[in-house]
């Protein structure tokens, strides 16, 4: 038979225990926490923006004088299509991560909130813009995209990116994470 002996209940106890104890150390470190709810949005800081616009038709541009930027004629597509992966991506890390105290609650719901908003506008508005700049349409029809993604969106995206930052700066501070906040 069985020659190993039974646990008994008191070392079973100090055996959960010591697994409760690994769990909670397993938990993000602030400066992680502070990477993947708050940095990682700089990927899309410019949302809604004529600097992103320009970016996104700037993929399409060729230079006579430089053969090696000649196009394909799907590198807005391309690179936007990327762009949305890993947006998809850090959503996915911050629904991971887990949050301790309301503050980093707030802050994961807040960074949440931001990647559902924009991620679908990448996804169909960008996109359609996107493939307007590959096929070079018309800058009216280019326009008028850019346009309604401001008026749409525009105002939401500023106060809830705004937010986050708020939020994120008071976060770092109170666990002396050194940021430059673009000063």
């Amino acid at each position: 038979m069985n020659k190993l002996p039974a646990l008994s209940p008191k070392p079973l106890v100090s055996l959960l225990i010591l697994f409760t104890l690994f769990l909670s150390a397993c938990s993000e470190t602030p400066e992680r926490f502070f990477d993947i709810a708050i940095l990682n949005t700089n990927m899309i800081n410019d949302f809604a923006s004529a600097d992103l616009a320009r970016h996104i038709n700037d993929e399409t541009k060729e230079y006579p004088d430089i053969p090696s930027s000649k196009k394909k004629g799907n590198e807005a597509i391309t690179n936007l299509n990327n762009k949305i992966l890993y947006l998809e991506q850090s959503l996915e890390k911050v629904k991971k991560l887990s949050a301790s105290g309301d503050e980093e609650k707030e802050i994961k719901v807040l960074s949440q909130q931001l990647y559902e908003l924009v991620i679908p506008v990448y996804k169909n508005e960008y996109l359609a813009y996107a493939k307007l700049c590959d096929s070079k349409g018309s800058q009216s029809a280019k326009d008028e995209i850019i346009h309604s993604i401001d008026q749409k969106y525009g105002a939401r995206f500023e106060q809830n990116f705004n937010a986050l930052m708020e939020k994120g700066k008071a976060y770092a501070q109170k666990n002396n994470i050194q940021v430059n906040w673009g000063q």
